[in-house]
């Protein structure tokens, strides 16, 4: 594996899946309500169609890692599969990373070599802290960012923060903060 090309890491609940903006109740809509109410849950805005622009950035180096029991883990699979995630983002379908705790993810991290990853919840950020280059924490927070990271609160942020560190880190003499 080439450890010096990108490659980009994902969380999926409240990065991709938009539980929170459920119309029918929240989280709770995507954790414990029926299929039909499961599969209705909203993706975050904006959040397809940036991934979809990344993926080619990354040249498909774009992995989903996400923090799950094995219940929540086969339907996120299942919604990811009925919003037709994989051909409309251009993630492999072999991309999709599963643990138990969040801190767990830093083991994804260091196995996947990945240089830049988003999420939500800053326990992951602290877990990841000097195994990724570049952290986005994404959506609002609570408390102010770290200095090892970078508030990405829509995905706007996020491809226009991304996209800096890209054309720096390829460009000679030049490194970004981004």
């Amino acid at each position: 594996m080439n450890h010096d090309l990108p490659r980009l890491g994902i969380d999926i609940g409240r990065v991709i899946i938009g539980g929170p903006a459920h119309p029918g109740g929240g989280d709770t809509a995507f954790f414990s309500g029926d299929e039909a109410t499961m599969l209705a849950t909203p993706e975050v805005p904006g959040s397809v169609e940036t991934i979809a622009r990344l993926v080619p950035r990354f040249d498909g180096r774009v992995w989903l890692v996400s923090k799950c029991g094995p219940r929540i883990q086969a339907r996120t699979l299942r919604w990811l599969d009925a919003h037709d995630f994989y051909r409309r983002s251009g993630v492999a379908r072999d991309h999709v990373r599963f643990c138990r705790a969040r801190v767990d993810k830093r083991t994804h991290c260091l196995d996947l070599a990945l240089t830049h990853f988003v999420d939500d919840h800053p326990e992951v950020h602290a877990a990841i802290r000097g195994t990724v280059a570049h952290q986005y924490f994404f959506g609002p927070q609570r408390r102010p960012v770290p200095d090892y990271g970078r508030p990405a609160p829509t995905w706007a942020d996020v491809e226009r923060l991304v996209t800096t560190t890209l054309v720096a880190d390829s460009t000679p003499g030049v490194r970004s903060s981004a």
